[in-house]
């Protein structure tokens, strides 16, 4: 008889079995989520080992509340909100107050760019250079910029996970994009 290995389970067959307390299949799980989950929680809290942690709780997390996940094909996108919302939780508590393709990100600002010529000069930046400028913004601009460009959230996710006003989630990612193509075209012209 021809037995399945867990690893072709679609992800549906492998929360069910994380339901029946099959551990084979959380590990499965993990080991498809993992990596996305560290760099959402790296991009956010900006430290490797606080990352790791944020990433393990937040699996740890999951794990625990799986029936309150209502449609098994979205487990990674509840997965993701987790870990957002622990890393968000995290920074603020910590401070009191990505593989990323910057492709994405030259796109979201191109399109919302009237000066095509400095997002061409953008394209000569490499990612890790827009990501260590995006890293330098304040931090509201930073994190408000990497939910929305990096993670794909929109206004009215972001104005509440950041428990901020809808209008001041619109501002904010409109400073912080503005803030950035300064910062951008500062360094492609020096």
């Amino acid at each position: 008889m021809f037995y399945l290995t867990l690893t072709n389970y679609n992800i549906e067959q492998l929360i069910k079995s994380c339901r029946d307390g099959n551990q084979h299949a959380q590990l499965e799980v993990y080991n498809r989520y993992y990596k996305a989950m560290y760099n959402t929680a790296l991009r956010i809290v900006k430290d490797r080992y606080e990352a790791e942690d944020i990433m393990q709780d937040s699996f740890l997390l999951a794990f625990t509340k799986l029936d309150s996940l209502q449609d098994d094909k979205t487990f990674g996108a509840w997965l993701k909100r987790i870990v957002v919302n622990n890393s968000i939780y995290s920074y603020k508590k910590k401070t009191k107050y990505q593989e990323v393709s910057f492709e994405n990100v030259a796109h979201k600002l191109e399109r919302e760019s009237d000066d095509t010529n400095s997002t061409d000069a953008y394209a000569a930046l490499k990612a890790k250079e827009v990501l260590k400028i995006m890293n330098g913004l304040k931090d509201n601009y930073r994190i408000a910029l990497n939910l929305y460009l990096i993670e794909g959230y929109d206004h009215e996710e972001i104005s509440e996970i950041l428990n901020i006003s809808y209008a001041n989630c619109r501002t904010t990612i409109s400073r912080a994009k503005n803030k950035l193509k300064q910062e951008l075209q500062h360094a492609v012209l020096n």
